[in-house]
């Protein structure tokens, strides 16, 4: 087998020629097609790339949004359920302040109302007792007993202040002398002059009987009062007794 050099020659620069070809007018206008679709999918890449970059921050705003939300929640639903128990809290303190003062008023309108019976229960047993007391003296009223008031009669009389005895006694004055059971004519001569010797005057003297005195003898008048019978003295009994049970 023969080469022919020329042949191979030729062929080798149409090759060559081919080559320059291809490379000036092909390989280079595709590989720029190829350098600008290659940059456009980078650039579609990259925005593709920014775009899920945004969408992951704006997904990461949401879920952070979210979470504050859950936590703003959870703060007004921990506040709403503080002031609840305050609330309750209150109504239970003002409940019982309610019921500690109501029982307080209970309690007080009942000692009250015990103190009342107690007080009139009191009167009614000092009344009571005075009254069988006066009912008991009454059968003491005889000669001795008026014999005793006298002399407590006189007694206070002497007692008076020398003023006093003077205005009493004065001229025209008329004195009034109380006993229990009327006396008889010489029992009111005995006692008129009993009288006016310890008033030291001799003023006019009148007798009346009061048998709501009980037992005893006063003398009246215009500037004079002394309280001598079973009845002041039972009087004023009571009005201790029932100044005590007021206390």
């Amino acid at each position: 087998m023969t080469i022919d050099w020329w042949t191979l020659g030729l062929q080798t620069v149409n090759v060559l020629i081919l080559v320059w070809l291809l490379g000036r007018f092909f390989w280079r206008p595709v590989a720029a097609i190829i350098e600008q679709r290659r940059a456009a999918a980078q650039q579609i890449l990259a925005e593709a790339e920014a775009k899920r970059n945004e969408a992951s921050a704006a997904l990461a705003d949401i879920e952070k949004t979210r979470a504050g939300f859950a936590q703003e929640r959870e703060t007004v639903l921990a506040a709403a359920h503080e002031e609840g128990e305050r609330e309750r809290a209150a109504r239970l303190q003002a409940a019982a302040t309610e019921a500690e003062s109501q029982q307080a008023a209970a309690r007080a309108a009942m000692q009250k109302e015990q103190a009342l019976a107690e007080k009139a229960f009191a009167d009614r047993a000092s009344r009571l007792a005075v009254e069988i007391a006066g009912r008991l003296v009454a059968r003491l009223d005889g000669a001795a007993a008026r014999a005793a008031f006298l002399d407590w009669l006189l007694k206070e009389i002497r007692d008076l202040p020398d003023a006093t005895r003077q205005a009493v006694a004065a001229d025209g004055v008329t004195l009034e002398a109380i006993s229990a059971a009327p006396l008889d004519p010489t029992e009111e001569e005995r006692y008129r002059k009993l009288i006016t010797e310890a008033l030291g005057a001799q003023p006019r003297i009148v007798f009346r009987a009061d048998p709501g005195l009980i037992a005893g003898l006063e003398l009246r008048g215009p500037q004079l009062v002394v309280n001598n019978s079973w009845r002041s003295d039972l009087d004023r009994i009571l009005a201790d007794l029932t100044h005590d049970n007021r206390i």
